[in-house]
């Protein structure tokens, strides 16, 4: 074989061997995202996740081509609870870009720089505050009266917990809280703050659950959490639990100019909100201003490395320091890059070293049947989290490092890291050490496993393998595919160790009399369970065949070729050469696609689908004459940003109901890009590219506007000038 076959083949195993580990990374995330914000009872420790979360935002960034809208980096993670009423927020909850050393803390000081005009740098000044561990709340004051609480939950909508967030007594019912201030009550007013408990108080309550074999929670975080999450407000009012406040999110008529972060900080503590005494504000140089004469950059950095070392004496948990630009003109101008404010940066602290044994090699089968080897440590204290297990990624990870069982081994969880075994002590050994091998058959099923040439992934290639069966039924019925509602992993485990569950169909003839039996099953629960089964059958057939859980089949993917194939039979007799040719789609994912519907056992399950009267035929699209019942027929779409009335999901069915199609990139196809708040590079490449631009009331408007076979004057249109400056046609200019 010459050189640039060698070359080509690397490669392909290369971008094979990241492609998996991107969606495993996808699936980790999602997993823990779903216990860590509804069940409030996380597998992992928060710095764990974030190095889950960081290698998948790193490997995305290294390779555009896995990019993926259905990625949990697209999005603000977290879900909202069935238990409580929705609460839209006036504005996104975004969450923080991170750096985890001063490279990184530097880095992002000098984009805000470059981003910035000379002037504005001589005057940047930056806020220092400290990153509170507990539970994100909203605070909602109408004419100084405390009117509404509510979680960040998915950052769009959270739960509604007014009630609960009474009961803590640092909360003002009334601002100001003072009835002689001389502040007049603001006519509206909406609060970012942070619930938590102090850690003498959470080893108390703990102690005294204890004593009475009763519940305990891991951390403070989760103790806040669970308390203000309570149905029943009298369990809160006996939580300790307390608030901070820390961003001004909406403010109408206060009566005040609030012009910098610090300012509008000083006027929350002045109405009587409780706002954290250790905050600092320090200027990007001396420019001249007394106050800021010995509070430039370097003292910024050595009140960072001081805060890091002394951190654990504070009476409550930091996970960091977050860092932001204080004028609030500056940071409109800064904006935000996808979800990430580019005037934030969350500094996270690095973690720490330890050693201790590794007792055992464990195994875990995946969905796709990928088999993963863990690591079974000595429980060992790493940054206060108790450590009992590592990810060793893949058989060849363990044999280059060369670990064994029994080994001494070094771990590591730098930055709220995942824990990683950076490496055995090989020094240490005794003798008694045992040299791991990958397994030859599955440890849940026994059947043979299997290591495909060029990959690092072995896998068990039994689809009726339960391990795989019940992954694959929590995939199949999560948001992103069929959307059962109240279907999680526990009915999948319990579905399928019942018997119940065989293959994916199996979903939709579930015994209920049986279940109805079962211990926790009222009639209530079970009717509620089996009417959103029902409802999933009207799912697009795109949702069904992102449910599979075809390899490199994602949304998007799927989306593009329903948007070719009339129904799921289409697709299912298309070849490679076909699929291959579809824009977007390429060989390697045609191949996937292919290969799976070649299978005799997955060509019978589409059929059970079928006869389960699972919707797999692809709605006709209206032809433009028909254009009065489908207006948007054989258009293209694109939405991004935050729309205020819509959310995404609800926009795409606004668009797809009346015939139009919504992809997940923007190109010379595009025919609209529907563009909401922090739109992003999208908006930019729908510019350069003359697509026209609507925002959420022209959407609305356009269909009216194209049944009157006006689309040359669209509502609420961004247009380009002779100038090449861009324009805002009037609202009103066309409907």
């Amino acid at each position: 074989m010459d050189e640039t076959a060698k070359t080509a083949d690397t490669t392909t195993a290369a971008n094979t061997e990241v492609r998996q580990r991107v969606e495993e990374l996808r699936a980790a995330v999602r997993l823990h995202q779903h216990r860590y914000y509804v069940l409030d009872d996380p597998e992992i420790s928060d710095a764990e996740f974030d190095a889950l979360f960081l290698e998948l935002q790193q490997l995305e960034e290294a390779y555009p081509e896995l990019q993926s809208e259905d990625s949990p980096t697209v999005r603000v993670g977290g879900f909202v609870s069935e238990r409580f009423e929705r609460t839209r927020h006036p504005m996104p909850m975004l969450s923080l870009a991170n750096a985890f050393d001063l490279d990184g803390l530097l880095a992002w000081r000098e984009r805000v720089k470059r981003l910035l005009s000379e002037q504005e740098r001589d005057a940047l000044v930056y806020v220092v505050e400290p990153k509170f561990d507990g539970l994100t709340v909203v605070l909602h004051y109408e004419a100084g009266r405390f009117v509404l609480g509510a979680t960040r939950g998915d950052g769009e909508y959270g739960e509604t917990i007014t009630p609960n967030l009474r009961t803590v007594q640092e909360l003002p019912l009334r601002v100001p809280f003072a009835t002689d201030s001389e502040l007049p009550p603001p006519a509206r007013l909406v609060v970012r703050g942070e619930a938590y408990v102090e850690k003498a108080d959470f080893e108390a309550f703990n102690a005294a659950q204890l004593a009475n074999d009763a519940r305990t929670f891991a951390n403070p975080r989760n103790f806040a959490a669970g308390s203000l999450r309570q149905l029943d407000s009298g369990i809160t009012a006996r939580r300790p639990v307390k608030l901070w406040a820390y961003q001004i999110l909406l403010a109408q008529e206060t009566g005040v100019e609030l012009t910098t972060h610090s300012s509008a900080l000083d006027y929350l503590r002045r109405l009587g909100l409780p706002v954290c005494p250790l905050i600092e504000t320090f200027a990007d140089h001396d420019f001249g201003d007394r106050y800021f004469a010995d509070r430039n950059f370097g003292t910024l950095l050595a009140f960072v490395n001081a805060f890091r070392e002394n951190r654990h004496t504070l009476p409550y948990e930091v996970d960091g320091l977050v860092i932001k630009v204080d004028s609030l003109a500056q940071q409109a101008e800064l904006g935000y890059t996808g979800k990430d404010p580019r005037w934030a940066l969350a500094y996270k602290f690095a973690g720490q070293e330890a050693v201790t044994t590794l007792t055992d090699i464990v195994v875990n089968v995946g969905r796709t049947g990928a088999i993963t080897p863990n690591a079974v440590l000595e429980a060992v204290q790493i940054g206060g989290v108790v450590v009992r297990s590592a990810t060793l990624h893949n058989e060849d990870y363990v044999r280059d490092l060369d670990i064994r069982i029994g080994d001494q081994v070094v771990i590591k969880r730098a930055g709220d890291v995942i824990p990683k075994v950076l490496r055995p002590l090989a020094e240490a050994r005794t003798g008694d050490e045992t040299v791991w091998t990958m397994p030859a058959t599955c440890p849940v099923c026994g059947e043979p496993l299997v290591r495909p040439e060029g990959e690092a992934a072995t896998y068990c290639e039994n689809n009726a393998c339960p391990a795989q069966l019940v992954r694959k039924v929590e995939y199949f019925v999560g948001r992103g595919a069929m959307d059962v509602e109240s279907f999680g992993i526990k009915q999948a485990e319990l579905f399928v160790a019942r018997g119940y569950l065989h293959d994916l169909a199996d979903i939709y003839n579930l015994p209920w009399d049986e279940i109805l039996e079962l211990e926790g099953y009222g009639e209530r629960r079970v009717e509620n369970l089996r009417t959103a089964v029902e409802e999933s059958k009207t799912r697009s057939p795109a949702r069904l065949l992102t449910g599979l859980g075809i390899r490199f089949v994602g949304t998007v993917v799927a989306e593009l070729l329903m948007a070719h194939f009339p129904s799921v039979y289409a697709l299912m007799d298309a070849s490679v050469d076909e699929l291959a040719e579809i824009d977007g789609i390429g060989p390697k994912i045609g191949q996937s696609v292919a290969d799976y519907f070649s299978l005799a056992p997955n060509r019978k399950l589409i059929e059970e689908f079928a006869e389960a009267g699972v919707q797999l035929a692809v709605p006709q699209r209206a032809s433009r004459a028909e254009v009065g019942a489908q207006p948007f027929a054989g258009l293209v779409f694109v939405v991004t940003g935050t729309l205020a009335g819509l959310t995404r999901d609800e926009a795409k069915e606004f668009i797809e109901s009346r015939g139009g199609r919504v992809t997940g990139s923007v190109s010379g196809k595009t025919d609209y890009l529907v563009a909401g708040a922090s739109p992003g590079s999208k908006l930019d490449k729908a510019r350069s590219l003359d697509v026209p631009i609507l925002d959420e009331a022209g959407l609305r408007r356009l269909p009216e506007s194209l049944a009157e076979s006006q689309p040359e004057s669209l509502p609420a249109t961004e247009s380009r000038s002779a100038s090449g400056t861009e324009t805002e046609s009037a609202s009103d200019t066309s409907a």
